[in-house]
């Protein structure tokens, strides 16, 4: 009986942190919150990805409204600078807004006028080059059927390239490019309301930052960033429209100034815009003047585009953006599926906001910025890893660096 008294009242060892352990009665109070932090954790993934579906799907649904209305305040954030500096020069803040609205009217109903007479002269341009394309369709399936295709496949691949297809389908694309301007009015009254409205947001950021600091300076970055963004994208999008412009022009290309608005337009639609730009021009090369023409075009196209988007670019905006070309790219898919072809040309502003909401207001995402492109800090690759050996009998770990 001593012997027994003697193990019952033997201390318990305490349990050791590194191992699992399974709680049961005896475990502490502690034991029952650890247990649930995984579960908990993911049961907020899952209702934020639920949360986004829901929210993805509601923008869709009154893409009418929100897609104006983005395109409206992206504008609005981009005048700013030039109503504060006329406010400086002694302007009242409602003439100073005032002189920024006309400015802004004028140039938006310029713009849609040549969208106007852009696609005017588009519905009369192509149902004139019929004949060329059955030639061109005639040809490729002689040159199929020399390579040892089947009668029934050709006829099936030149069915999809048949004139009627392909016309429909460019003035399908075309249309949905320059569809952006449908809805003007819209986008004109909300410019006005915000330009006015505009004026106040210092002073409301004022008010809002001893309260919510982190969130003020997360949406201060997203103007500055979209700013630069849209500023540098508009006047390097300017320049190759008028360069791809005056190319086509020296090729023989019918349609020049067309081409050159839809080069601008797309400029704004990162990673694929480029290709979308390019597709009719060159169409409209082979038929006119033959593939030798056809592949100038595309040579030319990638030495502007190139040179001016790809090289200039993103040493102008900088880390404005920081946005990997995954990242860019899924935008362009995303938004372009919730609100139509404006919300290709908005992806870029319409991410930036989802993540100085989401993540630059919320210190404990922060960490996603690297993940989602922003390597500033952020040291290159040494061309060295460390293998991690195993662990040696007496409980020490080495590392090798290999090449």
């Amino acid at each position: 009986m001593s012997l027994w008294k003697r193990r019952s009242h033997r201390p318990r060892r305490p349990a050791d942190p590194a191992t699992p352990s399974h709680a049961g009665p005896d475990a502490g109070p502690d034991a029952a919150p650890a247990a649930t932090v995984g579960s908990g954790r993911g049961l907020r993934i899952m209702l934020g990805l639920a949360a986004a579906v829901v929210i993805a799907v509601g923008c869709s649904r009154f893409a009418g409204i929100i897609a104006p209305t983005a395109l409206a305040l992206v504008v609005t954030i981009c005048v700013q600078p030039a109503r504060v500096f006329l406010e400086r020069l002694g302007f009242a803040r409602s003439l100073a807004s005032a002189v920024v609205i006309v400015v802004i009217l004028v140039l938006l109903v310029g713009f849609s006028l040549a969208l106007v007479v852009s696609v005017a002269q588009f519905a009369t341009l192509f149902p004139q080059y019929a004949d060329q394309m059955h030639a061109v369709e005639d040809q490729l399936g002689q040159w199929l059927t020399s390579l040892g295709v089947g009668q029934q496949e050709v006829q099936r691949l030149l069915a999809g390239l048949s004139p009627g297809t392909v016309i429909g389908a460019v003035s399908d694309l075309v249309g949905s490019v320059f569809g952006l301007g449908v809805g003007l009015v819209v986008v004109l009254a909300l410019i006005v309301f915000m330009t006015l409205d505009a004026g106040w947001g210092r002073l409301i950021a004022d008010r809002l930052r001893p309260v919510r600091p982190q969130l003020v300076e997360a949406l201060t970055g997203f103007t500055v960033s979209v700013r630069r963004y849209m500023v540098v994208t508009a006047v390097l999008g300017a320049a190759v429209s008028a360069l791809d412009a005056l190319a086509l022009v020296l090729l023989g290309v019918p349609g020049a100034a067309l081409w050159g608005l839809l080069a601008f337009i797309t400029g704004f639609i990162p990673n694929i815009g480029y290709w979308i730009g390019i597709i009719p021009p060159v169409i409209l090369a082979l038929l006119a003047n033959g593939w030798q023409n056809a592949i100038v075009v595309i040579v030319v196209y990638a030495v502007i585009n190139g040179v001016i988007q790809s090289g200039l670019q993103p040493h102008i905006v900088g880390s404005a953006v920081s946005l990997n070309q995954t990242i860019a790219f899924l935008s362009v898919v995303f938004w372009s599926a919730v609100l139509g072809p404006m919300g290709a040309v908005l992806a870029i502003p319409l991410t930036l906001l989802v993540r100085a909401v989401l993540v630059d207001a919320n210190p404990d995402a922060r960490w996603m910025r690297p993940v989602l492109g922003d390597v500033t800090g952020l040291g290159p690759p040494t061309g060295r890893t460390e293998r991690r050996a195993p662990t040696a009998p007496g409980g020490t770990t080495t590392t090798k660096g290999t090449p």
